[in-house]
């Protein structure tokens, strides 16, 4: 039985030294130490030995297991060195090359119009809230004064998720819920992602919104109009007119939608403003009792003024875009203009 694991080491040995590769070694190490290896059956056998010869026996076994582990570690260690000094030899890399140039990139006009409107806001006292895109129907709808078959409901094209569960059209949901967690007084704009079922060159099915509104005693329609005109001015410039058109929208009363002169003719007419030396921005108007007293406000009490706009479109009038898809096809060449 010695002997027999004295033939075995020295076999291993032969078979090691006239290895050319990593893989015979590798597999010589399948075929002595491996789980069905050679030497690895005879560990197993060890039982099966007399009991008077047994300590022997394991100890020359491990000793052979020993000396075959320590040989292929050498080998393969040499095999792995020959290898890694071939792929430096053959696969250099010349420092000396000037790298290439990465250009750095820039934020989005959307994202660069929203941050600009945001940092207005905030400068006038108003305090950024968010709210979820995936809304429920009464938040979205009905808090705001549009029950179910509400007439109101078809001015939206409205992505449903279920019957009580929407895709917010509008950031104006987040009034609601901001309503029902604070008491007045309260300043706040609500900026974020909102999906319609609508698709042209003014429109996408996702687009960025911001709501903004005020709540406190003895709010009026001059303070909307003051606050939107400093909004106006900081955003297209000091010599931009306002005016407010009569509208409608069922969560406020009364509203309007807000004009500005065009910016591209400054209001002498032309094709963007289809001659009328005016531009639809914004609607707004005085948030409406009903509004309130879903959210638990006395609206004898309270008033306040609603706003909302969508980025993209001040982005379009600020910078002359006439197609909203642009910002959104990825056009290298569009991009870099920003």
């Amino acid at each position: 039985m010695l002997n027999d694991i004295l033939s075995i080491k020295n076999l291993a040995r032969e078979e090691i030294e006239k290895a050319e590769s990593l893989k015979e070694i590798q597999d010589l190490k399948v075929k002595y130490l491996g789980k069905k290896g050679i030497l690895t059956g005879k560990i197993k056998s060890l039982g099966s030995i007399p009991q008077e010869d047994r300590r022997e026996y394991g100890r020359i076994l491990n000793e052979a297991k020993i000396y075959i582990e320590d040989l292929l570690g050498k080998y393969e260690e040499t095999f792995n060195t020959a290898e890694l000094n071939k792929i430096l030899q053959t696969q250099r890399i010349d420092v000396t090359v000037p790298g290439c140039y990465i250009p750095i990139g820039r934020l989005h006009p959307t994202t660069q119009v929203l941050d600009e409107i945001i940092k207005i806001f905030t400068s006038l006292g108003f305090n950024v809230e968010e709210g979820p895109e995936i809304e429920l129907d009464f938040y979205n709808f009905e808090a705001l004064n549009m029950p179910k078959n509400h007439p109101a409901r078809d001015m939206q094209d409205t992505f449903y998720i279920s019957d009580d569960v929407v895709l917010r059209t509008h950031t104006s949901s987040v009034q609601v819920r901001v309503m029902q967690n604070n008491v007045p007084p309260l300043r706040v704009i609500a900026p974020g992602k909102v999906y319609r079922c609508d698709a042209d060159v003014t429109h996408i099915p996702m687009f960025h919104q911001l709501e903004g509104f005020m709540v406190d005693k003895n709010i009026t329609m001059s303070d909307l109009k003051g606050v939107l005109e400093v909004f106006i001015h900081m955003v297209f410039g000091v010599d931009t007119k306002l005016r407010f058109r009569p509208s409608f929208f069922p969560f406020t009363e009364p509203s309007a939608e807000i004009d500005i002169s065009c910016v591209i003719c400054k209001g002498a007419g032309c094709n963007v403003c289809k001659n009328t030396g005016w531009l639809e921005i914004l609607g707004a108007g005085m948030i409406n009792p009903r509004v309130f007293e879903m959210a638990g406000y006395d609206p004898e009490e309270y008033t306040g003024f609603a706003f909302g706009m969508g980025i993209e479109r001040v982005a379009m009038l600020k910078y002359g875009i006439d197609d909203i898809r642009l910002f959104y096809e990825n056009d290298k060449r569009f991009l870099e203009q920003f």
